[in-house]
């Protein structure tokens, strides 16, 4: 009975071992979000280059569209921005959500860098994101026509992760095309 008492912290160890492999074994740009197939919570927040002017969620209304959460002290949206710019000129439509951010900071970066966003407001407290689930910047949710969050992705958006988030895109933009007939 005194041996098995020695293997007790081996045990403990090795269920210990076994969930921080499946943990790390995971992909991280796929967290799982409470918010697929269920509408863009209700918001209302100013416009980023209008700031008297308040957008909310009907935005997301009448056309399959992407949200992307950003902002100026974000690293990895730096990255990302290039390739939303590139979205944006093949007629993708994006929603920018500038989070957490300094008016003029973000405004000086879209000149700086170019404007992929068709519409952009400013969560500066970080409220819709709160609701949205935001972990962290970037981070891009594929929004259908009628308002419903199909899919997030957490991480940059670069060729290899459009290459499935766009497949996906397209089948929404598809399914409107249909619908509208």
């Amino acid at each position: 009975m005194k041996n098995l008492k020695l293997f007790i912290p081996l045990g403990i160890f090795l269920v210990l071992a076994l969930f921080l492999y499946q943990g790390l074994s995971r992909d991280p740009s796929e967290l799982p979000s409470v918010l697929i197939s269920r509408p863009v919570p209700d918001f209302s927040l100013p416009d980023l280059l209008n700031p008297d002017q308040h957008i909310d969620q009907a935005v997301f209304q009448g056309q399959v569209s992407l949200l992307n959460v950003w902002g100026t002290w974000c690293v990895a949206c730096r990255v990302e921005h290039p390739f939303l710019v590139e979205l944006a000129n093949q007629g993708v439509a994006i929603v920018g959500m500038n989070y957490k951010d300094e008016r003029a900071a973000a405004l000086q970066w879209l000149e700086e860098k170019g404007d992929p966003y068709s519409i952009n407001f400013e969560d500066k407290e970080g409220r819709l994101a709160i609701d949205l689930g935001v972990f962290g910047a970037p981070e891009t949710y594929l929004v259908d026509h009628q308002g419903i969050i199909q899919y997030k992705h957490v991480g940059v958006v670069d060729e290899q992760v459009w290459a499935q988030m766009g497949a996906r895109y397209r089948e929404l933009v598809a399914d409107q095309a249909k619908g509208a007939q």
